[in-house]
């Protein structure tokens, strides 16, 4: 056995010798097995393109050639790869999904020239090293939430994200698609929600408390054909896209739209508009029919758009996400029409209120095939057996959903919230929440050690969050995503030890390889040693936190 190289995420079994390989150049013939369509589709389109290979169709004996084939005895999304002299690479996947994962670690063999878009080194041979590598994941849902509602990023960002979630083995994007500061979705019969409520005319820089406005209208969206081209293009690369509408908190931008969405008893919503600050919002939907029957309607063109087969090896195309944090109840305890709701259900209080909203769009999305998850606070008032549960403020809200039989994502804040510095020290841009180190993101663990096994089957995974209302562009985001993000990439991919257990120095040691292919890429991250220069924000406030994070 030898050291798995510089691999990321390390694989759970590499063989290899110093000598031998397979050389791939201009006589290089690929030789693809049925149900390995998307992972020859992307050997040409992007290995290919990088190193100046046209990859033609050959026969599978071909002296070193790629073979790319299913084997079902391998299991989901598992792979095995080999590059032989004389034999050639080839890769097997339990699932086509596999197939793919395996053509990632082939281009990471490949060097730091594989992650480009045009060959650097054109006519010549690119040595793949004598390896055989078994692999496979630890957790089904290894997620990324992008946050394009606080600042909108253009479709291109949204696809250049998507490769790089394939790059580090990532299969589920989270798209929070609305909140109060934006609606970033086009819904056709709602056509005010894109008019009006995509853009604001200015926006707060830096937290909240901050003094400082950028006086100038942002905002964006996607068109339908734009969102059915992410969808399609995730699903090429084996990513299930999981939206998120949120309901009934953080829905300023539709009430600004559509003024009789909000409690109209209470404030008057014709005056609101899209909002330019952070924090949580008052103004909530109000718990009416019309809310309803709107909302319905919205998720009917939803459901439309991101297709429950897109992306099957997984199941998790068939999740919608509700949102339901953060609501505020200020206004429902003030409202005479949301008192009035409260009597005629025979609720106690407005928690309960809340649950019977979030258990209606529970029943109507089950009943529509498909499965409702939202933030841990629907777990007040209980849930359907069906629904899921992202476990956001710390471990409590997964613990308590698993142990009432739903299954859970664990994203706890306090962990693997990529918008929280990575550093205390003055150059930090920005500083929000806890600092979380490389090395913190590292350690994370998403089971809790308490869990029994039946208990740890219902965590379907692990996801990074990262919100964007001190990340106002692609170079930022970058630098919050990088390079925790590998980090956390190698935390729900691979079997490793328990946090205190981890090498986190070898870690260390293959991301100096790693930096060579986000460089190739393009990728903006945070070095090492610190901040760059233009990487900095002095001046702007930012909310930091100090001491270390609570672990539950």
């Amino acid at each position: 056995m030898t050291s798995p190289a510089d691999l990321i995420p390390v694989p759970r079994a590499v063989q290899g010798s110093p000598h031998g390989g397979v050389v791939l150049d201009g006589d290089t013939t690929l030789w693809a097995a049925p149900g390995t369509g998307t992972t020859e589709r992307w050997l040409r389109s992007t290995l290919g393109a990088a190193l100046g290979l046209g990859l033609p169709p050959g026969p599978r004996d071909a002296r070193d050639c790629v073979r790319l084939l299913v084997d079902d005895t391998l299991g989901p999304e598992a792979y095995r790869l080999s590059a032989v002299a004389h034999r050639g690479v080839e890769i097997r996947g339990g699932d086509p999904a596999g197939v793919f994962w395996g053509a990632q670690t082939l281009r990471q063999l490949l060097g730091p020239h594989a992650f480009r878009r045009a060959p650097v080194r054109p006519g010549a041979g690119h040595a793949v090293p004598h390896r055989i590598i078994e692999d496979a994941p630890r957790f089904r849902w290894r997620g990324l939430l992008l946050d394009v509602a606080r600042h909108f990023l253009p479709k291109e960002a949204v696809l250049r994200y998507l490769d790089l979630m394939a790059a580090h083995k990532l299969n589920v994007f989270h798209f929070h698609l609305t909140d109060d500061q934006g609606w970033r979705i086009e819904i056709k019969r709602y056509p005010r929600l894109t008019e009006v409520g995509s853009w604001r005319p200015r926006t707060k820089f830096g937290h909240r408390a901050s003094p400082l406005w950028e006086e100038k209208p942002h905002g964006g969206f996607y068109s339908q054909d734009d969102i059915r081209e992410i969808v399609a293009y995730a699903a090429e690369r084996h990513i299930a896209v999981v939206p998120e509408i949120d309901v009934p908190g953080h829905s300023q931008a539709a009430i600004a739209a559509y003024p009789e969405l909000g409690n109209t008893d209470v404030i008057d919503t014709t005056r609101l508009s899209v909002w330019d600050t952070w924090g949580i919002n008052p103004n909530v939907l109000a718990p009416t029919d019309t809310t309803l029957r709107f909302y319905e309607g919205v998720f009917e063109e939803v459901l439309e758009l991101f297709p429950a087969d897109a992306a099957p090896h997984t199941g998790f195309s068939r999740f919608v996400h509700i949102g339901g944090d953060e609501c505020p109840r200020d206004q429902w305890r003030r409202s005479p029409a949301a008192q009035a709701r409260m009597e005629e259900l025979g609720l106690a209080d407005e928690d309960a209120l809340q649950s019977w909203f979030v258990r209606h769009f529970d029943t109507w999305l089950t009943a529509r095939g498909r499965r409702l998850i939202g933030w841990d606070e629907i777990l007040e008032g209980g849930l359907a057996p069906g629904a899921a549960v992202s476990s956001w403020r710390g471990y409590a809200g997964g613990t308590a959903a698993v142990r009432a039989g739903h299954d859970v994502v664990m994203c706890p804040e306090q962990q693997v919230y990529l918008d929280h510095r990575q550093d205390g020290g003055p150059d930090e841009p920005v500083p929000i929440g806890y600092v979380r180190t490389l090395e913190d993101v590292y350690r994370f663990e998403p089971v809790p050690s308490e869990f029994t096994p039946e208990e740890g089957a219902h965590v379907l995974g692990a996801q990074a969050n990262l919100w964007t209302e001190v990340t106002e562009d692609q170079a930022r985001v970058d630098y919050q995503a990088f390079p925790r993000l590998a980090a956390f990439a190698e935390v729900a991919w691979s079997a490793l030890p328990a946090p205190g257990e981890r090498d986190f120095a070898d870690f260390a040691r293959r991301m100096e390889a790693h930096y060579g292919r986000l460089d190739a890429l393009g990728v903006g991250y945070r070095p090492p040693e610190g901040p760059r220069p233009w990487q900095r924000r002095p001046g702007v406030l930012g909310r930091p936190i100090d001491g270390p994070p609570p672990h539950r």
